[in-house]
């Protein structure tokens, strides 16, 4: 009896080929089942994720037009958006290191109730709540009035 019969290892023998498992430690796939396995296993995203509060594209229209008229004036510098799991809100800023001015905000829950749009002061009063965003916004909007005598 050999070594190793002995010691009950076995050590593989070569086969002549490419597709030998003795020669390769990591079997290799043809490309053909690696597409084949990528259409099978289609890309999910994670179940743990919570789902976020955002603006859509018009609501940031509308807020954003708003804050370019204001900026344009002179009278805000800054804002921050923040998208949480609860609400969505546009931060306006006089200068970057204060308080905002005024927080435009969405919060989903109370859609059914008062409305999902508010504006709130730096103090947090509650200045205007609604179900429409730009009838909400109105309330902080100086639109040039004429004024005819």
């Amino acid at each position: 009896m050999s070594q190793d019969e002995q010691s009950g290892s076995r050590v593989p023998e070569r086969e002549s080929g490419p597709t030998s498992a003795a020669i390769h430690p990591f079997p290799r796939r043809d490309m053909a089942s690696a597409v084949e396995s990528h259409k099978t296993e289609p890309h999910k995203a994670p179940a743990s994720a919570p789902p976020v509060v955002s603006f859509d594209r018009f609501e940031l229209r509308e807020i954003l037009n708003l804050y370019g008229r204001r900026v344009a004036e002179g009278e805000w510098k800054d804002y921050a958006i923040s998208f949480t799991t609860h609400k969505a809100t546009f931060s306006v800023y006089r200068r970057a290191s204060e308080v905002p001015l005024y927080r435009i905000e969405k919060d989903p829950t109370l859609a059914r109730k008062q409305g999902a749009y508010s504006v709130v002061t730096a103090t947090g009063l509650i200045l205007k709540r609604g179900q429409d965003l730009a009838k909400v916004i109105s309330v902080i909007d100086k639109r040039p009035k004429l004024v005819v005598i």
